[in-house]
């Protein structure tokens, strides 16, 4: 077959209709009414689609129907394993409704992420979904502006740009002193990375100390996002204090197997000698030893619940309460 080059040589409908003997309108109908045609005509229209690898120009169909049925995400990291459970789970939901969902990465420093939602916004999906709530004045203008349904996940606020849903950092820090406390435990130290939501946990974490009548926690703040290797290089640092704590909160489990790994290398007994409590209750702190405790976050509810956010807004539902806090868990294991 000879193909249209239409300036792009990209395979056309009116190729795939030529291919499969049948008019262009009948070849559409096919394609995207099936039920208007016979199943003789759908078979040689998928038999052309087959032969010629031909695809739909979705971005033209959403303009006609002023839906693409695309919801962009965004989080900081694709390396990171944290935020995992809720892309795949946000995958999932809303592929079973239709929807196919685009990820981007906008890094910690949040210096790309204007550029990225500029980007994202020009091109209409019918959602978008973005990790945490801390967006620039200029963002959040724009999103605002666009009218597209926007949740903003991990994170809690009163005023949202639309939707949320996520837990409060601030209740996990002043939780996480108030569960170490009760613990028996009195020199704090903290491991954290250096973006905004672990800072807010570290803070919330000294001020819960302080007001339990504890000596100042000692601080380690580590590049995000945060990896073994800084969790191992911070413990070394906190064990060279004078008086070196007898816990320590990690605001990844990646930092947390950081410093358990570290403190096996350097004969520190834990829990003998050393708590340790992470963030996120990733796959491995179970099965690591000894267990790690951690906060548990259900990242799988934020993406069903954003998905459904996004599904009922595009699809003209109206949505009663539109912040939902998902709450958290302390996992009480061996490393405690």
């Amino acid at each position: 077959m000879r193909r249209s080059r239409r300036g792009s040589g990209a395979v056309t409908l009116h190729d795939v209709a030529k291919l499969a003997g049948v008019a262009p309108i009948t070849a559409s109908r096919a394609l995207n009414t099936p039920e208007q045609v016979s199943e003789e005509v759908r078979r040689k229209v998928a038999d052309a689609v087959a032969r010629t690898g031909y695809v739909p120009n979705l971005l033209a169909g959403g303009l006609a129907s002023t839906r693409s049925r695309l919801v962009a995400a965004v989080v900081p990291t694709i390396s990171g394993p944290v935020f995992l459970e809720t892309v795949q789970s946000l995958t999932e939901a809303l592929a079973a409704r239709g929807y196919q969902m685009m990820l981007g990465q906008a890094g910690y420093a949040g210096n790309r992420e204007d550029a990225l939602l500029e980007a994202i916004i020009g091109r209409r999906p019918d959602g978008i979904v973005l990790t945490g709530i801390m967006h620039s004045s200029e963002g959040r203008r724009r999103l605002l502006a666009s009218g597209i349904p926007v949740v903003e996940t991990w994170d809690l606020t009163p005023t949202p740009i639309d939707m949320l849903v996520g837990f409060s950092h601030v209740a996990v820090g002043r939780s996480v002193a108030e569960f170490l406390h009760a613990k028996g435990r009195r020199r704090f130290g903290v491991v954290a990375g250096d973006d905004e939501r672990a800072t807010r946990r570290l803070d919330a974490f000294c001020a819960a100390a302080a007001a339990l009548g504890l000596p100042e926690a000692q601080v380690v703040v580590v590049p995000a996002p945060t990896t073994l290797k800084s969790g191992r290089s911070a413990l070394l640092e906190l064990m060279h204090h004078a008086n070196p704590p007898d816990a320590v909160f990690c605001s990844s489990d990646l930092l947390a197997l950081g410093v358990l790994t570290e403190a096996r290398a350097s004969a520190v007994q834990v829990p003998e000698q050393l708590a340790v409590v992470g963030f996120g209750d990733l796959e491995f702190a179970a099965d690591l030893h000894p267990a790690l405790t951690t906060v548990r976050i259900n990242g799988a509810a934020i993406g069903r619940q954003a998905a459904q956010f996004i599904v009922d807004r595009a699809e003209g539902r109206a949505v009663a309460e539109r912040v939902i806090d998902i709450g958290f868990s302390i996992v009480d294991r061996q490393s405690t």
